[in-house]
């Protein structure tokens, strides 16, 4: 059963990151755990606005600061929820399409995993944890395969 993080619009504005600071606390004290967190996102829209969460800048920058914060959360997200995916949406530049889904910028999507692979690679091993399964697997859940070669090279 997955963890909620309920973030309001107060929140949210104001860059708070007290509605995920004692879940994120959880987490460091037992890393060892599976991915099962999700957010609750309640940011009032007008009727007639179109946008996505992930295309509202107060969201996205309170995502961003998150993201800064805790590095290594995407480990702990519901991946099968498509929690990674919404939440890389709040950090990488892409396009909604109703029928197809997210559509993320190829070259920002490829940085941006990369760059997580080398951050959670390296506090994976700090905690003593092996990672490189886990981590071919969430790079699997945004369409990118991992050689153990590559791992190697690390």
């Amino acid at each position: 059963m997955a963890t909620a993080i309920s973030l309001n619009q107060q929140a949210l504005e104001q860059l708070d990151l007290k509605p995920a600071q004692a879940v994120m606390n959880s987490l460091i004290a037992d890393p060892n755990g599976e991915p099962s967190l999700k957010f609750e996102i309640d940011y009032p829209r007008e009727e007639t606005d179109p946008r996505e969460l992930s295309e509202i800048a107060e969201v996205r920058l309170w995502f961003v600061r998150l993201d800064a914060a805790y590095p290594w959360l995407p480990l702990y997200l519901d991946w099968q929820g498509g929690e990674l995916a919404r939440y890389v949406a709040m950090l990488i530049p892409h396009q909604f399409h109703p029928t197809e889904g997210i559509q993320y910028n190829p070259e920002s999507l490829e940085i941006w995993v990369m760059a997580k692979v080398f951050i959670l690679y390296a506090w994976l091993e700090q905690h003593g944890m092996s990672g490189n399964a886990r981590l071919k697997a969430m790079t699997q859940v945004l369409g990118y395969e991992l050689d153990d070669a590559f791992f190697a090279m690390l």
